[in-house]
């Protein structure tokens, strides 16, 4: 098993930036690759981020490319989601998750889920 608590969300304005961290605990962190999702009231939950075990490789939705950056330090069993240019379509609740794959943009793939954090921009 793999817990995944997420922090970090909160309101910020238009055009500002936000870090999200994800802590892990149980099993190997290192052996995982992770992601980040997010969910908008009454939207599906879609793909933001990935980054493989190493961290030597990442993946990227096309409206965040730019704009996010997905990164992890296995010595603190922690990914991290940095934000910046957020626009007023970027709120919803996101999302960390572990995979035992290498790396994956399908939520259908990963196997353990954090409860998510709150990101509200303001315009």
């Amino acid at each position: 098993q793999v817990q995944l608590v997420e922090s970090g969300g909160g309101l910020v304005q238009a055009g500002g930036s936000l870090r999200l961290s994800c802590a892990a605990s149980g099993r190997t962190f290192s052996r995982y690759g992770m992601g980040w999702f997010r969910q908008a009231p009454g939207k599906e939950r879609e793909f933001v981020a990935a980054i493989t075990w190493s961290g030597d490789s990442t993946s990227y939705a096309d409206s965040v490319e730019g704009r996010f950056t997905i990164s992890r330090d296995n010595a603190k069993n922690t990914v991290y989601l940095q934000m910046n240019s957020l626009k007023p379509e970027d709120p919803a609740v996101f999302y960390c998750a572990a995979t035992s794959l290498l790396i994956a943009v399908r939520g259908t793939l990963y196997d353990y889920w954090g409860r998510g954090t709150q990101v509200t921009v303001s315009s």
